[in-house]
C-alpha cells in the first residue's frame, strides 16, 4: 500500500518484502545489520538483475521509519560481492551517528563480459555477445523494485549512487543523466576519458559503447560521456559529487596519453564539474593505485561527505518572496520597521524591478509596505560595481547603506568605501566615498550611531587618511556623521590579511567591531591560521580593548550584537574554538563583557561546513543565530541550507532548524555567506538563493529571497516581550555584517515551530510569511 506525502515523498507502508517476487524478507526489527540476496526480472536485460541489499541494524519494514538509499556499482570484471566488505564500515558509521541509517543496494552487472559500463549498449553482436540496456534496467526496473520491496524514501534527494573504476563511470553517468533519480554520487577512480578513451581502454573492448556490429563507436561514447550530460544539466535539480583517485594510477607510456591517466582524468572531471551551475563537487587524491587501498579510504570519506546531502525526512516548504535579475544577484541587507514595512538593499547584476542595469553590480534600495507593495525604489548605480553590505536606521524614517563603489582614480579603477543615506521617501540625501586611491577599500558592515549617522567597518589595502598600513589588508572602523561627513577613521591590523566584518553600537554610544585576522592584532597574539577578533571603540574613535579569538585553524567573527552586559558574536571555526571540532567548519557563539572578557563560548554544528552569519536577540537576552550549512543541523533541504539556532543568555543551544530550496542557499559557490537578519517590526531574513522559494521561479544564477520571522520568549515561566510586530528593536540594534565572505541566499525561516527547552528557558519561534508578489 502506498502513501503519498504532501511534499512529494512516496512512502511504502505495511508491505512485506516476501510478497514481492524475487525479494527476500528481512527479519523484523533486526538487532544487527543484514546482507540479503535479491533479484528482480528485467526485460531490458532479458533476464534478472541480481543484487545484495544491506539493511541497517534496527531495520523494521512495518515501522514508520523510512531510509535513504545508496546504490554501489562494482568495477569491470568484478561482481556484487566486491562491495560487501563495506558493511562493517556502514555499521560503524551508522552506530556512531556519523551517517544516517540507510538501505544500500549492491547490484551485479554480468553483461558484456562484465564490461558494460552500466550504459545502454547498441552493439548487436559479432566478436562478443550482444550488449544490453543496462542503464534502462537499473534506472527503471531495479529502483522501482527496491522502493516497492524495502522501507525506502522514493525521492532523488534521498537516493545516491557510488562506484569504483567502471562503476565510478556508471555512478557519474547515473547522477548527471538521471537527476530525477539521484542527488549525489561517490565516484572512485572513475574510468571516464575526455575527449575519447585511449586505444587500450576496456571501454572499446566489450561493446558497451558499440553500435550494430562495431564494438566501439566514438559518436556513441560522446553521446553518453559526462561533457554531454553536463551540457544539458538542470541547475534546478542540484547534484553533489565526491570524486577520489589514487596518485599512483597506471601511467600511459606515451606522453601524449598522459591526459588519460586516471588521476589526471579525475582532476579534469572535478574542474569541469565545479563550473556547472547547480553542481557541487569535492576531489580527494590518496596515496595508492587502482585498488582497494584507495577505494576503502575513498568510500569512508565519501559516504561521510555525501551523507549530509541525503534527505532523511520531508523538507519544509521554502516560503517567502524572491527578487532577481537575469544575472548573479546578491543580497545587501534588510531593515524592519515597527509598522511591518521594511527597507532592503538588493545588489543587482542585471535589469531588475524596472531598473536598467548601469553595468557591474547596481545597488537598489527598496521600501516595501506591510502588505508587500513597493513604496519606492532608489538606485545607487554607476557604470562600475556598486555593492551594499547592510541597511540601518538613519533617523526620521531615513536609512543608511554602506559597502563599496568602484571608482576611476586617474585611469586606475579601485574600490572605495561607500555610504549612502536616503530619506523616508527614498530621496538620496548624500553619498560619501573614501579610501586610498592606489588600493582597494571596502566596507563590509554598518551600524546606526543612533544620531542619524553610522559606523562602518571593512578593510583597506592601502592607508586611509591619518593611518598607515600594518601589512597586507588592514581592518578599519569609521564614524560618519548625520550630514555624511567622515568624523574619524581608525586603521589597525596585523602583518597579515585583516578585515572588519561586523559592527554594533554599544549602549554607551561607542561601537563594537569584529572580523578576521591573518596574524597578531594590536595587543593580542595569534592562535594560528586566521583568527576572529572583537574590539571596542569609544564614540570619538579611541580603542578601549581588542580580544582575539582563535584556534590553530581558520576562525572568523561574522556578526555582532550588543547585549545588556556587553556584546555577543557568532561566526565559524575550523578548529576547537569553544569545543571539539565536529567536522569541517563549525559554528561558534561567544559573549564578551563590556571590558572584552569572554563570559562564555559555545561550539555547535554538524559534520558538514557550518558557519554562523547573522545574529539578533529578544528583550530577554535570548539570541537567534542564522547561518548556512552543508550538513544536517536540522533536516536538510538540499545543497547548502540556511539554519537557525536559538541560544540562551548563558550560551546553551536550544532547538535548531534548517531550511532552504533544493539548491544552494545562504552562501555562494565558494561557501562565502551573504545572509542578513534584522529586527524591527518583525525579524526579517534576507539571503542569496540559487534555487527558488515555493511558487516562484529562478530569475538567473543567484537571486535574493526574503522572509520574516517573529519569536517571543518565556523565561522561568513568565512571559517576556520578544521581537514581534510592533515591538522596538533592542538597544544597540542588530549587526549587519556581510560575513566577511559574501555569497548570499535568502532563507525563509521555514514552516518550523522552534521550541527551545534548555537552561530553564523556552523560546518559541513563529514563522510569518511574506506575500509572494512580483
Amino acid at each position: 500500500m502506498k502513501w503519498k506525502h504532501l511534499l512529494g515523498f512516496t512512502l511504502t507502508a505495511g508491505l512485506a518484502a516476501a510478497s514481492i517476487p524475487g525479494a527476500m524478507a528481512p527479519a523484523f526489527a533486526a538487532p544487527t545489520s543484514q546482507l540479503i540476496a535479491g533479484s528482480v526480472a528485467s526485460a531490458a536485460v532479458d533476464g534478472a538483475i541480481d543484487y545484495t541489499v544491506y539493511l541497517p541494524a534496527g531495520y523494521d519494514e512495518s515501522a514508520a521509519t523510512r531510509y535513504p538509499t545508496l546504490y554501489l556499482l562494482h568495477g569491470r570484471g568484478d561482481t556484487q560481492a566486491a562491495w560487501q566488505h563495506q558493511s562493517s564500515v556502514l555499521d560503524e558509521l551508522i552506530e556512531a551517528g556519523s551517517i544516517p541509517a540507510m538501505v544500500v543496494i549492491m547490484p551485479d552487472a554480468p553483461w558484456s563480459s562484465r564490461g558494460n559500463y552500466y550504459v545502454d549498449s547498441l552493439y548487436t553482436g559479432g566478436s562478443a555477445s550482444p550488449g544490453m540496456a543496462v542503464e534502462t534496467a537499473f534506472t527503471t526496473d531495479l529502483i522501482a523494485h527496491i522502493d516497492e520491496s524495502y522501507a525506502t524514501i522514493d525521492d532523488r534527494e534521498s537516493r545516491a549512487v557510488g562506484g569504483y573504476s567502471m562503476g565510478g563511470a556508471g555512478a557519474l553517468r547515473y547522477v548527471t543523466a538521471h537527476q530525477d533519480l539521484f542527488g549525489s554520487a561517490i565516484a572512485l577512480s572513475p574510468a571516464v576519458y575526455v575527449p575519447s578513451p585511449p586505444l587500450d581502454s576496456s571501454t572499446r573492448e566489450f561493446g558497451a559503447y558499440g553500435s550494430e556490429s562495431a564494438l566501439y563507436d566514438d559518436a556513441r561514447y560522446q553521446a553518453l560521456n559526462y561533457p554531454s550530460t553536463f551540457a544539458s544539466f538542470d541547475p534546478q535539480l542540484p547534484v553533489h559529487l565526491f570524486i577520489a583517485v589514487g596518485d599512483d594510477e597506471w601511467a600511459n607510456p606515451l606522453p601524449e596519453d598522459a591526459i588519460h591517466d586516471l588521476d589526471y582524468e579525475a582532476a579534469t572531471l572535478y574542474n569541469h564539474a565545479k563550473r556547472v551551475p547547480g553542481m557541487t563537487s569535492e576531489l580527494r587524491v590518496y596515496d595508492g593505485g587502482h585498488d582497494w587501498d584507495v577505494w576503502d579510504t575513498g568510500f569512508r570519506e565519501g559516504i561521510l561527505n555525501i551523507s549530509s546531502y541525503l534527505r532523511t525526512a520531508p523538507a519544509q516548504p521554502f516560503e517567502g518572496r524572491q527578487f532577481g535579475s537575469g544575472g548573479d544577484d546578491r543580497s545587501g541587507g534588510v531593515l524592519g520597521r515597527t509598522d511591518g514595512s521594511l527597507v532592503q538593499a538588493l545588489n543587482a547584476d542585471g535589469d531588475m524591478l524596472g531598473h536598467t542595469s548601469q553595468g557591474g553590480y547596481d545597488i537598489l534600495l527598496q521600501k516595501l509596505a506591510s502588505d508587500g507593495t513597493q513604496e519606492w525604489l532608489t538606485p545607487i548605480a554607476t557604470g562600475l560595481n556598486d555593492r551594499a553590505y547592510g541597511v540601518v536606521d538613519g533617523g526620521d524614517g531615513a536609512v543608511i547603506t554602506a559597502g563599496f563603489q568602484r571608482r576611476d582614480h586617474a585611469g586606475a579603477s579601485n574600490d572605495d568605501v561607500l555610504a549612502v543615506k536616503v530619506d523616508a521617501d527614498g530621496t538620496e540625501l548624500w553619498r560619501t566615498t573614501f579610501g586610498s586611491e592606489a588600493a582597494a577599500d571596502r566596507a563590509y558592515g554598518v551600524a546606526s550611531d543612533g544620531e542619524g549617522g553610522a559606523y562602518v567597518t571593512g578593510y583597506t589595502s592601502g592607508a586611509l587618511p591619518g593611518g598607515s598600513s600594518a601589512g597586507d589588508k588592514d581592518a578599519f572602523i569609521a564614524k560618519i556623521d548625520a550630514d555624511g561627513s567622515v568624523a574619524w577613521t581608525q586603521q589597525f591590523g596585523s602583518s597579515g590579511e585583516d578585515k572588519g566584518l561586523a559592527v554594533a553600537r554599544s549602549a554607551d554610544g561607542g561601537v563594537y567591531v569584529g572580523g578576521l585576522a591573518g596574524g597578531s592584532m594590536p595587543g593580542s597574539s595569534s592562535a594560528g591560521g586566521y583568527d576572529g577578533w572583537v574590539a571596542k571603540f569609544t564614540a570619538d574613535g579611541t580603542r578601549e580593548w581588542l580580544s582575539q579569538l582563535g584556534s590553530s585553524s581558520t576562525d572568523q567573527v561574522s556578526a555582532l550584537i550588543a547585549t545588556a552586559t556587553g556584546v555577543a558574536a557568532t561566526g565559524f571555526t575550523g578548529g576547537d574554538l569553544g569545543g571539539e571540532s565536529l567536522g569541517d567548519n563549525d559554528v561558534f557563539i561567544a559573549a564578551l563583557d563590556a571590558a572584552g572578557t569572554v563570559q562564555w563560548l559555545t561550539h555547535d554544528g554538524s559534520s558538514g561546513d557550518d558557519r554562523g552569519a547573522a545574529i539578533t536577540l529578544d528583550a530577554s537576552g535570548n539570541l537567534l543565530v542564522v547561518g548556512h550549512t552543508s550538513g544536517a543541523i536540522g533536516t536538510p533541504s538540499g545543497g547548502v541550507d540556511v539554519f537557525s539556532m536559538a541560544v540562551s543568555p548563558t550560551g546553551t543551544v536550544g532547538e535548531r532548524a534548517q531550511f532552504g530550496s533544493v539548491a544552494r542557499d545562504g552562501a555562494d559557490e565558494w561557501d562565502e555567506a551573504n545572509l542578513y537578519i534584522a529586527g524591527g517590526g518583525s525579524t526579517w531574513v534576507q539571503a542569496l538563493t540559487y534555487g527558488s522559494v515555493d511558487g516562484a521561479a529562478s530569475n538567473g544564477s543567484g537571486d535574493i529571497a526574503l522572509t520574516r520571522l517573529s519569536f517571543d520568549a518565556v523565561v522561568d515561566g513568565a512571559s517576556a516581550p520578544g521581537i514581534v510586530p510592533g515591538a522596538t528593536t533592542p538597544a544597540g540594534g542588530p549587526s549587519f555584517g556581510p560575513l566577511a565572505f559574501t555569497g548570499s541566499d535568502l532563507v525563509p525561516l521555514a514552516l518550523l515551530s522552534m521550541i527551545l527547552i534548555s537552561a530553564g528557558f523556552i523560546l518559541r519561534k513563529r514563522r510569518r510569511w511574506v506575500n509572494t508578489l512580483g
